[in-house]
Order: C-alpha cells, then sequence, then structure tokens
C-alpha cells in the first residue's frame, strides 16, 4: 500500500504523536508499504528519515513549543500528491491537518482515517485558562464529534477512549489499534552512569518520570505522593525527565514545598542513549496522567524491565489492566505514596515485577500492532473502491 499521512506535529518536537507516527512508519516500511508524512517545519534542525514533506510553519502563539503549518503551501502539493497514487490519507492530529487531510483525500479520490490522540476535553482548559473549563470540556466534545463524521474511520489508542467517544454521540466506525513497543529500541542503557553522572548513590532509591513537562500530566500529584513518601523513606528521590511549558511552574513548586534535595530534573534526554541509561537507574517508574489515550511510555519503561507504579485513569487502563509488572495504587496520593514505600521495603516483589514487565511488554510489539493497522487499512480502502480486502502480501508494493 501507499499510505499518506498528515501532521501538526513530528520530530524535532518530542512528544508521543511523533513517536507513534514514526514507529508505525518504520514498521510499515519493513512490511513493504510505502509512507508519505507531511509535517511542519520547526525552527530547530532536524535530521529526517526519508517520505517525508516539511510543509512552512508559522508560530502558534498560545502554544510556543507547536506551529502551525500554512494552508496554502499544504495545497501547492496537490499535483505531486496525485502523481504518487496513494490508496488512503491518514491523518494524525485534529488542527490543519485535520482539515487539510480530509481535503486532500477528497481531491484524491481515496478514504480519509484519523487517529484521536489527544484527550482534549481534560487538556483544552490549561492552556486556554481565561475561559471556563466547563465551556472548555463542551467545546471540545463538539469539536471532536464535529471532526470525527469528517472521516472514514476512527483509529483509537485504547478502549477507554473509543468509550468516551461513543458517549459524545460519535458514529464513525472505530477501531483500537494502540502503538507498540519496538523492542529493539529499548534494550542496553548503563544505570550505574546515570547514577555516576548525577550524584546519585548506588542505593538510594529513585524513582522516575519521563515526559512532557505538562499540566495535564498532572505531574504534582507525583509531587505530593514524594512528599508524603519521604516521612517513611527520608532519602528517596523522583528524577524528572523531559521538557515542556510547566517546567517552570513545576521548579517553583518544588522549592515552596523544600523538596529540592530529593527532585532532580535532568532535562530531555537523547532516547537511544542517556534516556536507557536514566530507566536502568531507577527502582520505579511512576505516572499518574489523567489524560492519557494510551500511555506508551508506561510500557517503555516495562520493556527495560522497570516496574511501573501508576494510577489506571483513561487509556492507562488498557495496559495497566492485567496488573503486570505495575503497582495500580488509588488515584489520590495517600495511596500512591504507600505503593511507593511498600514497593521499596519489597525486595521479592520488585524482582517479581521487573520479570513481569519484561515479559508483559513483549505482547505490545510494534510489528504486530502495524500488522494489525495495515489489515485496517486495506479493508478499509477496499470497500471504499468496492472490491475485496486484498492480504498483506498482495496489497505490499
Amino acid at each position: 500500500m501507499r499510505i499518506l499521512m498528515i501532521s501538526d506535529v513530528y520530530f524535532p518536537r518530542v512528544n508521543g504523536v511523533s513517536t507513534s507516527i514514526q514507529t508505525f512508519r518504520r514498521e510499515f516500511e519493513a512490511l513493504g508499504h510505502c509512507t508519505t508524512l507531511i509535517a511542519p517545519v520547526y525552527p530547530a534542525p532536524y535530521r529526517d528519515e526519508p517520505g517525508i514533506i516539511r510543509v512552512p510553519s508559522r508560530y502558534v502563539p498560545l502554544d510556543p513549543e507547536d506551529r502551525m503549518m500554512k494552508r496554502g503551501e499544504i495545497r501547492r502539493l496537490l499535483p505531486r500528491l496525485r502523481e504518487e497514487r496513494y490508496d488512503l490519507v491518514h491523518v494524525q492530529t485534529p488542527f490543519v491537518a485535520h482539515y487539510l487531510g480530509v481535503e486532500i483525500a477528497r481531491e484524491l479520490g481515496v478514504p480519509c482515517l484519523e487517529t484521536y490522540h489527544t484527550f482534549f476535553e481534560e487538556y483544552l482548559f490549561h492552556y486556554v485558562p481565561f475561559l471556563p473549563a466547563r465551556f472548555l470540556r463542551a467545546m471540545a466534545r463538539r469539536f471532536s464529534r464535529a471532526q470525527s463524521g469528517q472521516v472514514d474511520a476512527l483509529i483509537v489508542p485504547s478502549g477507554a477512549m473509543r468509550d468516551r467517544l461513543a458517549q459524545y454521540g460519535v458514529a464513525t466506525p472505530m477501531h483500537v489499534v494502540p502503538t507498540g513497543i519496538p523492542l529493539a529500541d529499548f534494550s542496553g542503557g548503563d544505570g550505574w552512569a546515570f547514577r555516576r553522572r548525577y550524584g546519585i548513590p548506588a542505593q538510594r532509591p529513585m524513582l522516575l518520570f519521563v515526559g512532557r513537562m505538562a499540566f495535564e500530566k498532572n505531574i504534582e500529584f507525583l509531587l505530593g505522593a514524594l512528599e508524603r513518601a519521604l516521612h517513611s523513606l527520608p532519602e528517596l528521590l523522583l528524577v524528572i525527565a523531559g521538557e515542556g511549558p510547566a517546567l517552570g511552574a513545576l521548579r517553583r513548586l518544588v522549592n515552596r514545598r523544600s523538596l529540592d534535595e530529593h527532585v532532580l530534573f535532568v532535562g530531555y534526554l537523547d532516547r537511544r542513549h542517556a534516556l536507557l541509561d536514566c530507566y536502568r537507574a531507577a527502582d520505579a517508574f511512576v505516572f499518574a496522567s489523567r489524560t492519557e489515550t494510551q500511555g506508551l511510555v508506561l510500557l517503555e519503561a516495562m520493556a527495560l524491565g522497570l516496574p511501573v507504579i501508576s494510577t489506571a485513569v483513561m487509556g492507562t487502563r488498557d495496559i495497566l489492566g492485567p496488573r503486570r509488572g505495575a503497582l495500580v495504587p488509588e488515584d489520590d496520593e495517600a495511596s500512591f505514596a504507600a505503593a511507593i514505600v511498600g514497593f521499596a521495603r519489597d525486595a521479592a516483589l520488585r524482582a517479581k515485577l521487573a520479570e513481569e514487565a519484561k515479559d508483559y511488554a513483549l505482547e505490545w510489539r510494534s510489528d504486530a500492532l502495524a500488522r494489525r493497522l495495515v489489515d485496517l487499512y486495506q479493508g478499509i480502502a477496499a470497500r471504499h473502491a468496492g472490491g475485496p480486502a486484498l492480504t498483506a502480501a498482495a496489497s505490499a508494493r
């Protein structure tokens, strides 16, 4: 198949959408399928892999990390895109990419799919604080319902997100296809090297959070749980890896709560080297986001044998449901802190969860999930063309 993807975000902008797109594209290529991605130009230099068309973009006032692609520049690509004879268009984000993706699919006469990556109902009010949260939630629901009605099918990363969209009244066919883990990318790493680099004693208990420093990630909750756990574990350290708009506020909060000796911000870490060292150095990965549509970072930690302590809200429920490689406390700081303390004091539990985590991550392999998405592509393309679905082998080219 030939697949055209379009997204308002991609690397060097680091987030779950970028990771998902890259993971699926690499697996599609290994399966013999061809993908092209339309994405914005960023000010920071970045060396692209093949098959990416960068579109001039402009600054976004309320979200300076992101860029807005210029619609006219995308429309000028149409003659070139017609020559490529794509089988379908896969939209990855709901802004300029959505509207131009739907338009391009109509112009090319192919079906249009969209992945619902972001739980906007619990997201927008962090970035538009001058409007009432209730109004923004209602607007997000209407927005999602309207956009979903413009595409042939929706891809959702978790059953929880599918159920929530159904509550909105979305009638478009929805298919749960999570992003998998490229297991080859999650091996190696030197935990002792990381601890030496940052002066962390070998025996000091270390928790880790990796992700975008964003208000919706609920990192303040983790700080509250840490503060409670310190009464029982006075040497406990929380390492926070990532960057984002909430970083300044989180640093001030740590200082205000006198947690400076117990929280270490290490910024963005290179995913191929330093981040692997960081994962290996930790005793547990902690997470409490209430807005995830999947929670891919939990699987990344597990793939490296790092047990998880996390609440199970929205998309993380699908991953954490079997309780393998993870402790799942209630969504309150006291319960979370108790889980941390119990984990730290039980060596046998730590060893058991570490082994479970590695085995469980194998069930989320990216190649298997990419095959599932290709099968879905083929069925939708065949129905759109009025013919039978092709097998993966027959349609690869």
